[in-house]
């Protein structure tokens, strides 16, 4: 919770399924004031009918520069004590066979966005002092054959992260990355059957336990950050 009387303010990116409904579910039951990012006004009404309360915005990360004219359409938090970076697409594939669309496609919603949708939140987000959250992945650690696309984009996000952290502690904003392994979600699911392999949820991680370690980062008490923590299954 923030320290203010208020009820701590959040935006979260991917609270459609996975990790960010699981994160997003913890904050609403604490009492915390959510608003989840939609990628159209449908997605946006199915997230206000799974998540009584929360506000919803409307923005495509798919198309990142259009993200600044669809934000300025609508009313927007006036501070903000955290921003979730937690949606993400995948596509494997090897680098003989991955065209420029699917690099761009990739790149598009995995790091320009998040760039982009941090550079509008940013006089909200330093207003609160709060907390930017980049839920990255083991590929933004170590790029395995097949996940050149997707690991280069988490690469990616890790500088990001690391520079935006160089750039906004005298502002007071906290910045941290979450590596998480495989986790049990809907886009794990498709790894597998872009894999080829059978998919038993019962081996990964569970989305709670990475929305746990995000929580974490989030609560520890102001004057510490944790920069970048590594979850992975025990299995």
């Amino acid at each position: 919770m923030s320290s203010n009387a208020h009820p701590a303010t959040h935006l979260i990116t991917g609270a459609g399924s996975g990790i960010g409904a699981a994160v997003a579910r913890r904050l609403l039951d604490r009492g915390d004031e959510l608003w989840l990012l939609a990628r159209d006004a449908g997605r946006a009404k199915e997230l206000a009918g799974e998540f009584p309360g929360a506000r919803t915005l409307v923005g495509d990360l798919a198309v990142p520069e259009r993200l600044s004219w669809a934000l300025g359409q609508q009313t927007l938090p006036d501070r903000l004590d955290s921003l979730h970076h937690i949606a993400g697409v995948v596509e494997l594939g090897q680098v003989g066979d991955l065209t420029p669309k699917v690099w761009n496609a990739t790149l598009a919603a995995n790091l320009v966005a998040p760039a982009e949708l941090t550079r509008l939140l940013l006089p909200q987000l330093r207003l609160a002092e709060g907390h930017v959250l980049f839920v990255n992945s083991g590929a933004g650690l170590r790029a395995n054959a097949e996940w050149s696309a997707y690991a280069a984009s988490k690469h990616g996000l890790k500088a990001l992260a690391d520079a935006l952290r160089w750039e906004e502690s005298r502002n007071g904003v906290r910045v941290t990355s979450v590596y998480p392994g495989r986790t049990a979600t809907p886009m794990q699911e498709k790894v597998h059957r872009q894999e080829g392999n059978e998919y038993d949820p019962q081996r990964w991680i569970t989305p709670d336990a990475v929305a746990t370690t995000v929580l974490t980062a989030l609560d520890l008490p102001r004057g510490s950050e944790v920069t970048d923590l590594s979850v992975r299954p025990t299995a």
